[in-house]
């Protein structure tokens, strides 16, 4: 095997620069909008690769934004991102806790074992009808069914990011003296953070289509109720896709500001 392929090969997983990632992203998202468009081009909808009736084409899909608007979009963020925040604000701050204490402290680890297995592989179709028996059919469902939803997920990942810590920073700490509460609020709590704010963050994404599910039960208002109406008013295909776009962007920008706000809290950690 000569040099250069060594070198070649160290470099597969190089971190690329911003402004590569911006350049190859963009590329990514010109390249599909290029497929898009030449699928659904055309005046005469018998032309057309793909049917208007099963995929619109962009700019029938922008053109109807005014129509969306009147259906109530602005209200509908509103109420999908209010049910968001509540049901997933309780799961991290059930989640988190116990996961710090069954981090720190293996036998309720396994005391919860059961549980938190269970949680994880309950199946969804299950989950709804259960959450609207326990709960109703009011909003009050609809926020606990993302928390049962999602705690499980943010309990094992907070408990893996304590885990993680190295035990000689545990060592030096107890060397030093340290009680164990100090050792979890000053040494396990400070270096597992940043590895538990970048699972919310990505347990964010999936409670955002979590509440989508939820939405399809009695909801006046909300995203999903919006996208669920659009199916049920002859097949709205421009306003389901619109509404697809708009959640995607919604989940990235408040990703890009979770991670804004993580560098700004952990500046030490380079890899976030």
């Amino acid at each position: 095997m000569t040099r250069g392929r060594i070198l070649r090969r160290a470099r597969l997983r190089e971190e690329q620069s911003f402004a590569a990632r911006i350049i190859l992203g963009s590329l990514c998202i010109a390249a599909i909008l290029g497929i898009w468009m030449w699928a659904t081009a055309g005046e005469i909808v018998e032309e057309r690769v793909l049917s208007p009736t099963i995929m619109p084409s962009p700019f029938e899909v922008w053109a109807s934004m005014g129509a969306l608007a009147d259906r109530g979009l602005v209200a509908g963020i509103a109420a999908t991102l209010k049910r968001v925040f509540l049901g997933f604000g309780l799961s991290i701050s059930v989640g988190v806790t116990t996961g710090i204490l069954a981090g720190s402290w293996r036998p309720f680890q396994a005391f919860m074992a059961p549980v938190v297995l269970f949680g994880r592989s309950l199946p969804l179709a299950a989950l709804i009808p259960m959450t609207v028996f326990w709960f109703g059919i009011e909003d009050q469902q609809k926020i606990m069914f993302i928390f049962i939803a999602t705690v499980p997920f943010i309990f094992s990942d907070t408990v893996a990011s304590v885990l993680s810590v190295n035990e000689r920073y545990v060592e030096t700490a107890e060397t030093l003296g340290a009680s164990r509460i100090q050792i979890i609020f000053k040494v396990l709590v400070p270096l597992s953070l940043p590895d538990i704010f970048t699972s919310i963050r990505f347990l964010f994404g999936l409670a955002f289509g979590y509440v989508m599910l939820a939405e399809v039960i009695n909801a006046g208002a909300g995203l999903g109720f919006l996208i669920n109406q659009s199916f049920s008013r002859g097949a709205n295909m421009e306003h389901a896709i619109l509404l697809l776009l708009i959640i995607g962007f919604m989940a990235y920008v408040i990703d890009r500001t979770l991670v804004w706000f993580q560098r700004g809290l952990f500046p030490y950690r380079k890899d976030l």
